[in-house]
């Protein structure tokens, strides 16, 4: 079975993507970054692999999605408590972020998101009764 998940996201500015991720309190594996990506640690098993475009481009032959007016995908983290969703959708909006829609409450989950720099949607949800990861 699978061990480890690596989503790529393709982003205009890996500098500035670095920094706004390191400001919602993501580490990076220097290992695996350079500057034609960055290898994000997202928890024990999961990374985010933030992509120059151009070099996001050598991985397919499709046109990449324009995420500022089309969706490429929701990426759904779940976090330990309503206040950790909150403080992450503060943090994100502080570092240059938007938020697509308002928070969710429906009893058995708590959920709110934001977009990235890039225009990524990352959901932010806290499963209520779920034992913390």
């Amino acid at each position: 079975m699978h061990k480890q998940i690596f989503i790529n996201l393709p982003v205009q500015d890996l500098k500035r993507s670095m920094a706004f991720f390191d400001g919602l309190g993501f580490g990076f594996n220097p290992q695996f970054t350079n500057e034609q990506g960055a290898c994000m640690v997202v928890g024990d098993n999961i990374f985010a692999m933030l992509l120059d475009r151009e070099f996001f481009k050598t991985f397919t032959h499709k046109q990449i999605a324009d995420t500022r007016s089309h969706t490429e995908t929701l990426i759904c983290l779940s976090c330990d408590s309503d206040a950790e969703v909150d403080a992450l959708v503060r943090k994100a909006l502080a570092g240059g972020g938007s938020t697509p829609r308002p928070v969710q409450d429906m009893g058995f989950m708590y959920s709110h998101s934001f977009e990235d720099l890039d225009g990524h949607t990352w959901e932010l949800v806290h499963m209520r009764g779920m034992p913390p990861a």
